[in-house]
């Protein structure tokens, strides 16, 4: 339910999307704006939709008391009522209109009782923004800059705590709220852009009305609602006009597989099979190869499935077809409402897999130049490939999802960097994990990343060693795929001694008012490592922004020898060339050399990628070598070269 008490009555009646659609009579709608209901007999999700869809049908689920027998008419409008369907709560019923070559237009239907008794919902079908339909969404080209929203910069001090939610600001503790909000975002955006990321991705910003620990965002009390902590609907949809207007992309973190406990669905279920186990907790086995394990037993694949992750945590069943319809319609809602470049699915091979299917070809043939991105936790990379569209399977699976998080490639890095170089460890981790890439049906539209919300900071899980993180950040800035950096990693966040997600997920210094000492967004109180790694992280981003063809382009690498570890990334043949060049030089390819030990290394050795007139400036000073020469690199490190 919706606690209107909380809504800013500024909101106007033309931004009606930020809000759920709760109506009572006609006569009620004429005298009280919509905005200013009080909570209301009938609530309608989604809230409206657009005219001109790829999928003409939308299906509106009503709530409202002894909905369930009512019959439905059309009063107002041009589109048609296809199917009524009520389920075992008796105050649920699902509608579905389809809007067949209609225009945009407020439709006004009627709900009749059994008694004779008549209730009315206004529902808006809106035009579609130009160019909707054929929207991009993120790419190799772009760098993501992923948020935890509560814990990056506190804006507006005055949402800090809202009246009828539990869980109040915190900031002394670990897994409480500490206040940071959208606002917090849209004033740091300057710093963002100035750091070279072209996407935000902030982890869920939906209601999570839970009692505590509700900071994360992903125990989902309302799908259809920015947590007023974070701001509104409206807040939201400002913030990703605003980031596009300032060029970045927004991608939005979603939870399919499961709610919060204090969602309405747990105290009026729409129907028995709405929530996996009956409704009581029962947990996952988190066994993801039970899916594609040729031996396995029904009773494991199902252990996996429909289990909870832990009893806040109410696990969906998505077989159900108006629920499946249900998180289809809301992705497609937020995409347009908010105009977003991506999805991220979190804990994607969790949900019905044959749900997945659908969901993505739903909304890819939406958005057919869209790019969602699924959560698939397994170091194996035959089973993240096994989801992304365009992969050889085992079996006939159809998936539609462009993109999946390259947690084999993240491990690889971690283990080689810790790992003294040998015939079997070191590089060669990196090397093998990247020789089998032809298990993924695009491996350069993958995220691959250092580390993320879930895991020890990438500083840590490296023995807080500088060297060692300039390695892996320049590797994981400029091998195939799309990077995406946790906030904080830039300065060298860490999490030493403790694996609490509470405290990797610490707060970015400078981000509230008290921060008087340490500020990163402006340098103050940085200590010179610190300001070292900001400037690294900038340098290897904007060689991305000015190069783009060549991280679009190809990966090329040479096996590793005595702990070297050589690459190259070269535009396509025919690539549209960057507008910028050095001395009328176009620039098509780099040169990366990662190397343990001290070395004077001979550019003979790599005559297949260098060309005897070919001369390489190292982008950290300068220096401009021929490709004739023997160039000597100190131990434990990270070398970018332009190839002129």
């Amino acid at each position: 339910m919706f606690n209107f008490n909380s809504v800013s009555h500024s909101i106007c009646l033309n931004r009606y999307r930020a809000l759920p659609l709760i109506l009572t009579s006609a006569i009620s709608l004429a005298a009280v704006p919509v905005y200013a209901l009080q909570q209301g007999e009938i609530e309608v999700y989604p809230p409206n939709w657009w005219a001109g869809m790829q999928n003409p049908e939308v299906e509106l689920m009503i709530y409202g008391e002894d909905v369930a027998d009512d019959a439905v008419s059309l009063a107002t409008g041009n589109v048609k009522v296809s199917r009524v369907k009520a389920l075992d709560s008796e105050n649920y019923l699902f509608v579905t209109l389809d809007t067949s070559g209609a225009q945009a237009q407020d439709l006004v239907l009627t709900l009749t009782d059994n008694d004779g008794s008549q209730r009315t919902v206004h529902y808006p079908l809106e035009k579609r923004k130009e160019g909707s339909a054929s929207r991009k969404g993120f790419g190799p080209e772009d760098a993501i800059y992923l948020i935890a929203p509560d814990r990056f910069a506190n804006g507006n001090t005055a949402n800090d705590n809202v009246d009828g939610y539990q869980d109040k600001v915190d900031r002394q503790f670990k897994g409480g709220r500490h206040g940071g909000d959208i606002q917090g975002i849209v004033d740091n955006l300057d710093y963002i852009k100035s750091m070279g990321f072209t996407q935000i991705w902030t982890m869920p910003m939906l209601e999570n009305a839970m009692d505590k620990y509700s900071y994360h965002g992903y125990s989902t009390t309302d799908y259809y609602r920015i947590d007023p902590r974070f701001g509104s609907n409206d807040a939201f949809i400002d913030f990703s006009e605003k980031a596009k207007s300032e060029g970045f992309g927004i991608i939005m973190d979603m939870v399919l597989n499961h709610i919060g406990s204090n969602h309405k669905w747990m105290e009026d279920t729409p129907s028995k099979d709405w929530i996996n186990n009956e409704g009581k907790f029962v947990g996952t086995t988190h066994k993801r190869e039970s899916l594609h394990d040729p031996h396995a037993i029904e009773s494991d694949i199902k252990g996996f499935s429909d289990g909870w992750f832990v009893p806040t945590m109410p696990d969906l069943n998505q077989r159900n077809p108006h629920l499946a319809n249900y998180l289809v319609q809301n992705a497609i809602w937020w995409v347009e409402t908010a105009d977003l470049s991506g999805i991220l699915v979190d804990t994607y091979s969790y949900p019905d897999k044959a749900f997945l299917s659908e969901w993505t070809n739903r909304l890819m043939d939406e958005y057919p130049n869209f790019n969602i991105v699924g959560e698939e936790w397994s170091v194996n990379p035959a089973i993240t490939a096994y989801w992304q569209a365009g992969s050889q399977r085992h079996d006939d699976y159809d998936s539609a999802l462009p993109s999946v998080m390259d947690f084999p490639l993240q491990a690889a890095v971690v283990k080689a960097l810790n790992s003294d170089e040998s015939w079997n460890s070191g590089f060669i981790t990196v090397y093998e994990t990247l020789a089998t890439d032809f298990l993924y049906g695009d491996p350069n539209n993958l995220v691959v990343f250092p580390d993320n919300h879930d895991m020890s900071r990438i500083y840590t899980q490296l023995g807080h060693d500088k060297a060692k993180w300039n390695m892996a950040m320049t590797l994981l800035l400029t091998t195939r795929g799309i990077p995406q950096v946790f906030y904080g990693t830039e300065i060298l966040m860490g999490n030493e001694g403790s694996d609490d997600h509470g405290i990797i997920r610490s707060d970015f210094p400078g981000g509230w008012p008290s921060d008087s000492d340490k500020n990163a967004f402006t340098g103050k109180g940085l200590n010179n490592d610190e300001r070292w790694a900001q400037q690294r992280i900038k340098a290897l981003l904007q060689l991305r922004q000015t190069y783009p063809q060549l991280f679009q382009g190809k990966l090329k690498h040479y096996a590793p020898v005595d702990g070297v570890y050589t690459y190259f990334r070269e535009a396509e043949k025919g690539a549209k060339r960057s507008a910028q060049s050095d001395n009328g030089n176009n620039v098509e390819k780099i040169m990366v050399i990662l190397n343990k030990k001290a070395v004077d290394l001979p550019l003979s050795t790599y005559t297949e990628m260098l060309k005897t007139n070919d001369s390489i400036t190292r982008i950290s000073d300068g220096k401009t070598f021929k490709s004739t020469d023997t160039i000597s690199l100190s131990a434990m490190s990270a070398n970018v070269f332009i190839v002129r």
